[in-house]
């Protein structure tokens, strides 16, 4: 898919944004295109003189105010000057409305490539596992999404829901002889709630974890012992 190059609009909100950040500079050649990203990514550098930003697609059509305030935030961290809080706000808002994020969640799961391996593991197998925690805490009410061991054996992310393709990944980290069955059940319990409560939106932020997650994060009989082993982790 060839990228659209941006029309005249679009180059005059960064030239205008580039002379309220840096009024005694010259302006550079501004080349804007919109392009295909698998989300609402946008992208700055400096490439042969030129300032070249691709923005993404799903942007095309947005407010002016909306692409104002993209314009600044870029060319302010391209040129490590402060971002100004009302744009920063701006954005967000905008990146927050229903409408934005269904189609941003839909688009991801056309485009995204999502690397889904397999719940059988060495030592563990994280489809049984799901389906007896489903029936302690959840009366067996959620709906089993994909499940997978990571591909790598990460240290950083343990385990993350992607409400996007509807997968659970466990890092491989777990999946070891010494691993008590009781820290693999609390990694994946807690990726479950993500399951079960979803992301929120609270005064301009996303909120991941609600009053409601936390107590019942609580509930898991082994919580304090887990949390302790994995900040020794």
């Amino acid at each position: 898919m060839t990228p659209s190059p941006a029309t005249d609009p679009q180059k005059e909100i960064f030239e205008a944004a580039f002379r309220t950040l840096r009024p005694r500079t010259p302006v550079p050649q501004f080349e804007v295109r919109f392009r295909p990203y698998a989300d609402i990514n946008n992208v700055i550098r400096v490439r042969d003189g030129k300032v070249a930003v691709g923005l993404s697609d799903q942007l095309e059509g947005a407010p002016r105010g909306v692409l104002e305030a993209i314009a600044t935030i870029l060319l302010a961290k391209l040129y490590r000057k402060p971002i100004p809080k009302h744009h920063e706000n701006r954005y967000r808002q905008f990146l927050q409305r229903r409408s934005v994020r269904r189609q941003a969640d839909s688009i991801r799961r056309l485009r995204g490539r999502k690397w889904i391996g397999t719940p059988q593991g060495t030592h563990f197998h994280l489809e049984e596992i799901f389906d007896a925690l489903n029936a302690q805490y959840f009366h067996g009410l959620l709906g089993r999404p994909l499940l997978s061991w990571s591909r790598l054996v990460s240290r950083r992310i343990l385990g993350h829901f992607d409400a996007a393709h509807n997968a659970i990944i466990i890092s491989r980290v777990f999946d070891q002889p010494e691993t008590p069955r009781f820290l693999v059940e609390y990694i994946l319990y807690h990726e479950m709630l993500h399951l079960k409560h979803p992301v929120s939106h609270r005064h301009g932020r996303r909120c991941f974890h609600s009053a409601q997650f936390r107590e019942e994060e609580h509930r898991f009989p082994h919580f304090l012992e887990a949390k302790r082993l994995l900040e020794r982790l």
